[in-house]
Formats: C-alpha cells, structure tokens, sequence
C-alpha cells in the first residue's frame, strides 16, 4: 500500500524516524512498528499484512503515533521554558 500521508518537510523524514525509533526503545525506525506490535499482542509480519484487522492495525499506530506526540510536546514546552 501507498503512504498517503505526505511530510509536509521531507527533511523531517530521517528526525521522525530517529524520533520513533527512540519512543519505541529501539535502534531504528523499521523495528519501532515491530516492536510495539509485540507490546500490544499483535501479528505484524514484514511484507504483507492484509489479513490484519483495522482494530489492530490502529492498536500499533495508536500507541507508537501517541506517544511520539506525548514527546514532540515535552520537547516543545521544554523549549518554551529555555526561552
């Protein structure tokens, strides 16, 4: 499947990546959706994963997106307090 969300800045793509890689507690951004998909009891293979329900493939992205958001806004308002 296509990606249809597009980065607005593709420069941010290789950030995001670190940034989801280190919410994930892993190397790289590849293994972040994998290990969360264990974390939450969910069969995400490599490749095709079309037998997977919305349900479940909402569980991963749920909880890996969450928590880069939670991040992006500690860095913010630890940003705002520096200034």
């Amino acid at each position: 499947m296509t990606r249809r969300n597009k980065i607005l800045v593709p420069e941010a793509r290789r950030a995001l990546d670190d940034l989801k890689a280190q919410v994930a507690g892993t190397m790289n951004a590849e293994d972040a959706k994998f290990e969360t998909a264990r974390e939450v009891d969910v069969p995400l293979n490599k490749g095709y994963n079309g037998n997977l329900s919305t349900r479940d493939a909402g569980k991963v992205g749920g909880k890996l997106g969450g928590s880069m958001v939670r991040e992006l806004v500690k860095m913010a308002q630890k940003n705002l307090r520096k200034q």
